[in-house]
C-alpha cells in the first residue's frame, strides 16, 4: 500500500502518542525514521480527493505535532510508493531539511490578502489627480459630456485606479516585512491586490497584528485580511 505523507519533522522530536490522518475511518499516523529526521505518515486511502473532511484531517496532523517542535508540513496529497522510499528521500535531503526546521523554529505562517474599498478608492484616485478633477468637473458642467469623452474619462480613472492597486501592494509589504522572518507572494487572483504570506515569529506575533490594523486604519481605502497562525506550508522550501 502507498504512504500518505503529511510533513517532515527532526526524529528527536516529541510526537503526540495517536493522531489521527485523513481517510474513512481515519488512517492511524505513525512515523518513518531516517538519521535525524522523521517524516509523518499514514497509509494512503484507495481513492485520495480533496475533501474536505481530509484537507482538515491532514491540517489537524501538522498542527497536532506542531506542539513538540517544527514541522515542514506537506501540501495535501503527497504520495509515496512505500515507507522504504520515504525513508530514502529523508536520508538524500537530510541536511536541506534540517535547515528548513531551522528556519521555521517558534514560527507561523500569516497570509495575507489585500483589497480595494471600490468608493473610497475612486474617491481618493480622484483627489490624489487635479487632470482628473478638472475633467470630471467640466464634464458634469456640461450635462455629463459626450459618449467619447466618458470612455476615455473611465480609461484614465482604470488607470489611475492599477497604478494604486500596484502601490498599495508594495506598500502593504513594505510595511509588513519588518515584523517577518520571511515573506513569499502568493499567485496572483481576481479580486486581490495583493496576497502575500509572511513567516512570523511568536514572539512578534502581536507587533505583526497591530502592522496589520495599521494598514487599514491609515489607509481607508484599503480592505487588508490577515490569516493565521497556519503551518508554514509556503516556507517549507528555501526561498
Amino acid at each position: 500500500m502507498s504512504t500518505y505523507v503529511y510533513g517532515i519533522t527532526r526524529a528527536s522530536q516529541k510526537l503526540p502518542g495517536a493522531i489521527e490522518g485523513i481517510g474513512e475511518p481515519p488512517l492511524p499516523v505513525r512515523s518513518v525514521r531516517a538519521g535525524r529526521l522523521a517524516a509523518l505518515v499514514s497509509d494512503a486511502p484507495a481513492e485520495l480527493k480533496p475533501k474536505r473532511r481530509d484537507l482538515l484531517a491532514h491540517q489537524r496532523v501538522v498542527i497536532q505535532a506542531q506542539a513538540g517542535g517544527p514541522v515542514l508540513p506537506m501540501r495535501f496529497g503527497g504520495v509515496s510508493p512505500d515507507d522504504d522510499t520515504v525513508g530514502a528521500i529523508l536520508s538524500e535531503h537530510e541536511e536541506s531539511y534540517l535547515e528548513r526546521l531551522e528556519a521555521l523554529v517558534n514560527r507561523d505562517e500569516y497570509n495575507v490578502k489585500a483589497s480595494h474599498e471600490e468608493d473610497a478608492v475612486l474617491h481618493s484616485v480622484l483627489a490624489a489627480d487635479p487632470q482628473l478633477i478638472a475633467r470630471h468637473q467640466a464634464m458634469r458642467a456640461a450635462g455629463g459630456g459626450t459618449h467619447e469623452e466618458k470612455l476615455l474619462f473611465g480609461e484614465l480613472v482604470a488607470r489611475a485606479v492599477s497604478a494604486r492597486e500596484r502601490a498599495d501592494a508594495a506598500l502593504i509589504e513594505e510595511a509588513l516585512t519588518p515584523h517577518a522572518e520571511d515573506v513569499r507572494r502568493g499567485p496572483d487572483s481576481a479580486g486581490w491586490l495583493a496576497n502575500c504570506s509572511f513567516l512570523v515569529d511568536r514572539d512578534r506575533r502581536e507587533d505583526f497584528l497591530a502592522a496589520v490594523r495599521a494598514l487599514h486604519e491609515q489607509h481607508q481605502h484599503l480592505r487588508v485580511q490577515a490569516t493565521g497562525p497556519l503551518p508554514p506550508y509556503s516556507f517549507a522550501e528555501a526561498g
